[in-house]
Protein backbone atom coordinates (compact mmCIF):
# COMPACT_ATOMS: atom_id res chain seq x y z
CA UNK A 1 0.00 0.00 0.00
CA UNK A 2 1.10 3.51 -0.91
CA UNK A 3 1.67 6.08 1.63
CA UNK A 4 0.53 9.21 0.28
CA UNK A 5 2.60 12.56 0.41
CA UNK A 6 1.85 14.84 3.26
CA UNK A 7 3.55 17.89 2.46
CA UNK A 8 2.47 21.67 3.00
CA UNK A 9 3.03 22.98 -0.48
CA UNK A 10 1.26 26.23 -0.74
CA UNK A 11 2.13 29.42 0.41
CA UNK A 12 -0.75 29.69 1.93
CA UNK A 13 -0.11 26.61 4.58
CA UNK A 14 2.81 28.26 5.55
CA UNK A 15 2.32 32.17 5.78
CA UNK A 16 0.38 33.72 8.33
CA UNK A 17 -3.16 34.18 6.28
CA UNK A 18 -4.17 37.98 5.84
CA UNK A 19 -7.14 39.55 6.58
CA UNK A 20 -8.86 42.04 4.27
CA UNK A 21 -8.07 45.01 6.61
CA UNK A 22 -6.25 48.50 5.35
CA UNK A 23 -3.44 47.62 7.12
CA UNK A 24 -2.95 43.87 5.99
CA UNK A 25 -3.82 44.20 2.48
CA UNK A 26 -0.22 45.17 1.11
CA UNK A 27 0.89 41.91 2.46
CA UNK A 28 -1.91 40.32 0.71
CA UNK A 29 -1.20 41.48 -2.94
CA UNK A 30 2.96 40.28 -1.74
CA UNK A 31 1.69 37.02 -1.12
CA UNK A 32 -0.80 36.87 -4.11
CA UNK A 33 2.16 38.46 -6.15
CA UNK A 34 4.80 35.16 -4.76
CA UNK A 35 2.63 32.31 -5.63
CA UNK A 36 2.45 33.89 -9.11
CA UNK A 37 6.12 34.06 -9.13
CA UNK A 38 6.88 30.82 -7.86
CA UNK A 39 4.03 28.91 -10.71
CA UNK A 40 5.23 30.88 -13.19
CA UNK A 41 6.96 28.98 -15.86
CA UNK A 42 10.84 29.67 -15.82
CA UNK A 43 11.77 32.79 -18.47
CA UNK A 44 8.21 33.97 -18.58
CA UNK A 45 7.19 37.19 -16.59
CA UNK A 46 5.66 36.35 -13.14
CA UNK A 47 1.95 35.60 -13.92
CA UNK A 48 -0.43 38.47 -13.20
CA UNK A 49 2.70 40.61 -12.57
CA UNK A 50 0.53 43.56 -15.01
CA UNK A 51 -2.24 43.45 -12.73
CA UNK A 52 -3.27 46.53 -10.75
CA UNK A 53 -4.16 45.08 -7.73
CA UNK A 54 -0.40 43.69 -8.17
CA UNK A 55 1.19 46.89 -9.90
CA UNK A 56 0.61 49.37 -6.47
CA UNK A 57 1.63 47.35 -4.06
CA UNK A 58 4.62 47.50 -2.77
CA UNK A 59 6.50 44.44 -3.74
CA UNK A 60 9.74 43.90 -1.80
CA UNK A 61 9.94 40.39 -2.19
CA UNK A 62 9.04 40.42 -6.23
CA UNK A 63 12.10 43.37 -6.46
CA UNK A 64 13.63 42.06 -9.83
CA UNK A 65 16.82 44.51 -8.96
CA UNK A 66 17.30 42.21 -5.82
CA UNK A 67 20.30 39.36 -6.01
CA UNK A 68 18.88 38.11 -2.79
CA UNK A 69 15.01 37.85 -4.04
CA UNK A 70 15.98 36.39 -6.92
CA UNK A 71 18.10 34.13 -5.44
CA UNK A 72 14.61 33.01 -3.10
CA UNK A 73 12.33 32.87 -5.94
CA UNK A 74 15.03 30.17 -7.13
CA UNK A 75 15.34 27.83 -4.44
CA UNK A 76 11.50 28.23 -3.75
CA UNK A 77 10.68 27.56 -7.47
CA UNK A 78 13.45 24.84 -7.52
CA UNK A 79 12.03 23.59 -3.73
CA UNK A 80 8.67 23.03 -5.95
CA UNK A 81 10.09 21.61 -8.87
CA UNK A 82 11.47 18.48 -6.78
CA UNK A 83 8.30 18.23 -4.40
CA UNK A 84 6.18 17.49 -7.79
CA UNK A 85 8.61 15.14 -9.16
CA UNK A 86 8.35 13.02 -5.86
CA UNK A 87 4.70 13.69 -5.35
CA UNK A 88 3.71 12.58 -8.82
CA UNK A 89 6.57 10.02 -9.65
CA UNK A 90 5.09 8.28 -6.12
CA UNK A 91 1.76 8.43 -7.65
CA UNK A 92 2.68 7.11 -11.24
CA UNK A 93 5.86 4.60 -11.02
CA UNK A 94 4.61 3.41 -14.54
CA UNK A 95 4.14 6.71 -16.82
CA UNK A 96 8.01 6.95 -14.81
CA UNK A 97 9.58 3.85 -16.44
CA UNK A 98 7.32 4.63 -19.79
CA UNK A 99 9.04 7.64 -20.61
CA UNK A 100 12.28 7.91 -18.43
CA UNK A 101 13.29 9.70 -15.30
CA UNK A 102 14.29 12.85 -16.85
CA UNK A 103 11.26 12.91 -19.23
CA UNK A 104 8.99 12.04 -16.25
CA UNK A 105 11.02 15.23 -14.18
CA UNK A 106 10.07 17.90 -17.18
CA UNK A 107 6.34 16.53 -17.46
CA UNK A 108 5.83 17.10 -13.80
CA UNK A 109 7.41 20.49 -13.48
CA UNK A 110 5.18 21.39 -16.63
CA UNK A 111 1.85 20.22 -14.92
CA UNK A 112 3.25 21.86 -11.77
CA UNK A 113 2.89 25.23 -13.55
CA UNK A 114 -0.20 24.77 -15.58
CA UNK A 115 -1.80 22.73 -12.38
CA UNK A 116 -0.60 24.19 -9.49
CA UNK A 117 -1.49 22.68 -5.90
CA UNK A 118 -4.30 24.74 -4.49
CA UNK A 119 -4.34 22.05 -0.97
CA UNK A 120 -1.80 21.07 1.23
CA UNK A 121 -1.58 17.85 1.13
CA UNK A 122 0.57 16.87 -2.16
CA UNK A 123 -1.40 13.24 -1.92
CA UNK A 124 -4.18 15.44 -3.36
CA UNK A 125 -2.53 16.65 -6.03
CA UNK A 126 -1.73 14.44 -9.57
CA UNK A 127 -5.38 13.88 -11.26
CA UNK A 128 -5.26 16.40 -13.67
CA UNK A 129 -1.79 14.24 -15.23
CA UNK A 130 -4.18 11.56 -17.09
CA UNK A 131 -5.76 14.85 -19.20
CA UNK A 132 -2.47 16.45 -19.80
CA UNK A 133 -0.93 13.58 -21.29
CA UNK A 134 -4.33 13.16 -23.55
CA UNK A 135 -3.77 16.78 -24.61
CA UNK A 136 0.15 16.67 -25.22
CA UNK A 137 0.44 16.93 -29.02
CA UNK A 138 4.34 16.05 -28.08
CA UNK A 139 3.11 12.57 -26.95
CA UNK A 140 0.18 12.36 -29.69
CA UNK A 141 1.99 9.20 -31.15
CA UNK A 142 1.98 7.31 -27.58
CA UNK A 143 -1.97 7.92 -26.81
CA UNK A 144 -2.01 4.74 -24.05
CA UNK A 145 -0.49 7.03 -21.83
CA UNK A 146 -3.26 8.91 -20.48
CA UNK A 147 -5.15 5.62 -19.96
CA UNK A 148 -2.55 4.27 -17.94
CA UNK A 149 -2.13 7.52 -16.42
CA UNK A 150 -6.23 7.11 -15.15
CA UNK A 151 -5.29 3.45 -14.23
CA UNK A 152 -2.71 4.57 -11.80
CA UNK A 153 -4.02 7.39 -10.40
CA UNK A 154 -7.09 5.02 -9.66
CA UNK A 155 -4.57 3.27 -7.73
CA UNK A 156 -3.02 6.11 -6.28
CA UNK A 157 -6.93 7.00 -5.07
CA UNK A 158 -7.64 3.40 -3.60
CA UNK A 159 -4.76 3.08 -1.08
CA UNK A 160 -6.45 5.97 0.72
CA UNK A 161 -9.68 5.28 0.54
CA UNK A 162 -11.88 4.88 3.49
CA UNK A 163 -12.02 1.68 5.35
CA UNK A 164 -15.36 -0.34 5.21
CA UNK A 165 -15.84 -3.97 7.50
CA UNK A 166 -16.67 -7.05 4.69
CA UNK A 167 -20.59 -7.91 5.67
CA UNK A 168 -20.58 -11.72 5.16
CA UNK A 169 -23.75 -12.45 6.61
CA UNK A 170 -25.46 -10.15 4.24
CA UNK A 171 -24.99 -12.27 1.49
CA UNK A 172 -27.93 -14.46 3.02
CA UNK A 173 -30.26 -11.19 1.90
CA UNK A 174 -29.88 -12.69 -2.12
CA UNK A 175 -31.64 -15.95 -1.14
CA UNK A 176 -34.22 -14.19 1.43
CA UNK A 177 -35.22 -10.95 -0.27
CA UNK A 178 -36.53 -9.81 -3.16
CA UNK A 179 -33.60 -8.81 -5.69
CA UNK A 180 -34.98 -5.39 -6.36
CA UNK A 181 -33.63 -2.82 -5.10
CA UNK A 182 -30.59 -5.03 -3.45
CA UNK A 183 -27.22 -4.50 -4.25
CA UNK A 184 -23.95 -5.28 -4.11
CA UNK A 185 -21.14 -3.53 -1.67
CA UNK A 186 -18.11 -3.05 -3.62
CA UNK A 187 -14.49 -2.31 -1.99
CA UNK A 188 -13.51 1.14 -0.83
CA UNK A 189 -11.90 2.91 -3.87
CA UNK A 190 -13.52 0.37 -6.81
CA UNK A 191 -13.11 1.88 -10.54
CA UNK A 192 -13.69 1.27 -13.70
CA UNK A 193 -11.71 2.71 -16.55
CA UNK A 194 -12.61 1.24 -20.04
CA UNK A 195 -9.52 1.56 -22.77
CA UNK A 196 -8.64 0.77 -26.33
CA UNK A 197 -5.32 0.31 -24.97
CA UNK A 198 -4.08 -2.61 -23.09
CA UNK A 199 -3.85 -0.74 -19.89
CA UNK A 200 -4.40 -2.96 -17.31
CA UNK A 201 -1.45 -5.38 -18.86
CA UNK A 202 0.84 -2.42 -18.70
CA UNK A 203 0.50 -1.29 -15.27
CA UNK A 204 0.74 -4.87 -13.82
CA UNK A 205 3.75 -5.66 -16.36
CA UNK A 206 5.71 -2.82 -14.65
CA UNK A 207 4.49 -3.39 -10.84
CA UNK A 208 4.36 -6.87 -10.87
CA UNK A 209 5.62 -8.98 -13.71
CA UNK A 210 2.47 -10.02 -15.17
CA UNK A 211 1.81 -10.48 -17.99
CA UNK A 212 5.90 -10.37 -19.16
CA UNK A 213 6.48 -7.37 -20.62
CA UNK A 214 6.96 -8.51 -24.08
CA UNK A 215 3.73 -9.88 -23.97
CA UNK A 216 2.19 -6.59 -22.67
CA UNK A 217 3.91 -5.21 -25.43
CA UNK A 218 2.50 -7.52 -28.11
CA UNK A 219 -1.36 -6.47 -27.06
CA UNK A 220 -0.27 -2.89 -27.40
CA UNK A 221 0.86 -3.26 -31.01
CA UNK A 222 -1.91 -5.35 -31.48
CA UNK A 223 -4.25 -2.81 -30.60
CA UNK A 224 -6.36 -5.04 -27.89
CA UNK A 225 -8.35 -2.81 -25.55
CA UNK A 226 -8.95 -3.72 -21.66
CA UNK A 227 -11.61 -3.08 -19.35
CA UNK A 228 -9.47 -2.11 -16.09
CA UNK A 229 -10.79 -2.83 -12.93
CA UNK A 230 -9.24 -1.05 -9.25
CA UNK A 231 -10.29 -2.04 -6.18
CA UNK A 232 -8.85 -2.76 -2.87
CA UNK A 233 -8.35 -6.00 -1.55
CA UNK A 234 -8.07 -5.28 2.28
CA UNK A 235 -5.87 -2.66 2.62
CA UNK A 236 -4.08 -3.53 -1.09
CA UNK A 237 -5.10 -1.82 -4.21
CA UNK A 238 -5.19 -4.28 -6.91
CA UNK A 239 -6.13 -4.01 -10.79
CA UNK A 240 -6.34 -6.53 -13.52
CA UNK A 241 -8.72 -6.58 -16.59
CA UNK A 242 -11.80 -7.84 -16.53
CA UNK A 243 -14.38 -9.61 -18.60
CA UNK A 244 -16.73 -7.31 -21.01
CA UNK A 245 -19.81 -8.45 -19.34
CA UNK A 246 -18.16 -8.20 -15.51
CA UNK A 247 -17.23 -4.39 -16.35
CA UNK A 248 -20.88 -3.75 -17.41
CA UNK A 249 -22.30 -4.84 -14.47
CA UNK A 250 -19.73 -3.61 -12.38
CA UNK A 251 -20.50 0.07 -14.25
CA UNK A 252 -23.96 0.04 -12.89
CA UNK A 253 -23.54 -0.73 -9.60
CA UNK A 254 -21.26 2.23 -9.48
CA UNK A 255 -23.48 4.33 -11.31
CA UNK A 256 -26.07 2.96 -8.14
CA UNK A 257 -28.31 0.69 -9.82
CA UNK A 258 -29.89 -2.59 -8.06
CA UNK A 259 -28.40 -6.23 -9.15
CA UNK A 260 -31.26 -6.88 -11.73
CA UNK A 261 -30.59 -3.77 -13.48
CA UNK A 262 -26.55 -4.94 -13.42
CA UNK A 263 -27.33 -8.23 -14.63
CA UNK A 264 -29.40 -7.19 -17.44
CA UNK A 265 -26.70 -5.13 -18.64
CA UNK A 266 -23.99 -7.62 -18.54
CA UNK A 267 -26.58 -10.13 -19.99
CA UNK A 268 -27.00 -7.70 -22.77
CA UNK A 269 -23.15 -6.94 -23.19
CA UNK A 270 -22.84 -7.55 -26.74
CA UNK A 271 -18.95 -8.06 -26.61
CA UNK A 272 -19.51 -11.57 -24.36
CA UNK A 273 -18.39 -14.65 -26.24
CA UNK A 274 -20.08 -16.88 -23.51
CA UNK A 275 -22.84 -16.24 -21.41
CA UNK A 276 -21.74 -14.78 -18.45
CA UNK A 277 -22.24 -17.06 -15.21
CA UNK A 278 -22.73 -14.47 -12.15
CA UNK A 279 -22.59 -17.28 -9.51
CA UNK A 280 -18.90 -18.11 -11.02
CA UNK A 281 -18.17 -14.07 -10.90
CA UNK A 282 -19.39 -13.75 -7.79
CA UNK A 283 -17.83 -16.08 -5.71
CA UNK A 284 -14.69 -14.84 -7.40
CA UNK A 285 -15.43 -11.43 -5.99
CA UNK A 286 -16.22 -11.91 -2.91
CA UNK A 287 -12.51 -14.26 -2.48
CA UNK A 288 -10.83 -11.44 -4.31
CA UNK A 289 -12.46 -8.66 -1.91
CA UNK A 290 -13.94 -6.72 -4.43
CA UNK A 291 -17.76 -7.63 -3.14
CA UNK A 292 -17.78 -7.07 0.55
CA UNK A 293 -21.51 -7.38 0.96
CA UNK A 294 -25.24 -6.96 0.07
CA UNK A 295 -27.09 -3.60 0.82
CA UNK A 296 -30.79 -2.67 0.13
CA UNK A 297 -30.33 0.91 -2.29
CA UNK A 298 -32.48 3.94 -0.67
CA UNK A 299 -33.79 4.26 -4.67
CA UNK A 300 -33.32 2.59 -6.82
CA UNK A 301 -31.64 2.99 -10.38
CA UNK A 302 -28.55 5.29 -12.41
CA UNK A 303 -28.52 8.27 -9.62
CA UNK A 304 -28.85 6.82 -6.51
CA UNK A 305 -25.79 7.72 -4.64
CA UNK A 306 -24.67 4.88 -3.22
CA UNK A 307 -21.73 4.14 -4.46
CA UNK A 308 -19.61 6.21 -7.23
CA UNK A 309 -16.42 5.90 -8.85
CA UNK A 310 -13.40 7.74 -7.71
CA UNK A 311 -13.04 10.77 -8.95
Amino acid sequence: MRHPVSTPCCIEDVLEPATHTQDNRPLATQQQALLRALFARPGRPEAGADDEAIDGAPLDLLDAGSAQTRRGLQAYQANGHALAERSLGAAYPVITALIGADNFARLARDVWHSHPPTRGDMALWGDALPDFLQASEQLADVPYLADVARVEWALHRAASAADARPDPASFARLGTEAPEGLALTLSPGTALIGSPHPAASLVTAHLHGVPPLDEAARRLREGLGEHVLVWRQGLRPRVGAVHPAAAALIQRLLDGCDLPQALDAAGACDAAAEAFDFSTWLTTAVTDGLVTGVHRLTAAGPNAPTQAPLP
